[in-house]
């Protein structure tokens, strides 16, 4: 990587996710690259957590006025579906963040080999309370504030808490 792509990286991974303020998009794996272009235009290259996911205009706007901010005076960031997002791109320090935040940090995701089954039943996850380390909790609703975690109660400390869905 170059000095000045090195520089822009920098600059692009210390944006926040609007969704989960303690997770950089570095950190949440959605930052893929950056590239300083032989004319000093920048391009970072963003993928979305899931389809349809409305953070993403935050997170290209974001972007867009950090590196300007920096110095970068023309940016685009290009958005890239494939190979689509996984939850296992969520970094350690990442996952940490989460837990010190009170949400539970995605598991292992699925893999498949075909096509994805479709099931009418809660998914069965392996979750941890992140407030007493409790691995038995009740699930409360599939859905949570954003489409990409599920909200769930510790049987043991009786605490309400958030998991980021494994993708």
């Amino acid at each position: 990587m170059l000095a000045a792509d090195q520089v822009a990286y920098g600059v692009a991974a210390r944006v926040v996710d609007p969704e989960m303020p303690m997770l950089t998009l570095e950190d949440l794996g959605v930052l893929r690259a950056v590239q300083v272009e032989d004319d000093g235009s920048v391009v970072a290259t963003i993928t979305p957590t899931y389809s349809g996911c409305p953070a993403m205009t935050s997170m290209r706007d974001d972007l867009v006025r950090t590196l300007r901010g920096a110095g970068f005076a023309d940016v685009r960031v290009d958005v890239v579906l494939e190979p689509a997002w996984s939850s296992d791109w969520i970094s350690e320090r990442g996952r940490r963040a989460l837990a010190a935040h009170g949400l539970s940090a995605p598991g292992p995701a699925p893999r498949y080999d075909g096509p994805v089954p479709l099931t009418l039943v809660p998914t069965r996850r392996a979750v941890r309370c992140p407030r007493c380390g409790a691995s038995d909790a009740a699930l409360t609703s599939e859905f949570g504030p954003t489409a990409c975690k599920a909200l769930y109660r510790c049987v043991r400390c009786s605490e309400p808490f958030e998991h980021v869905k494994e993708i």
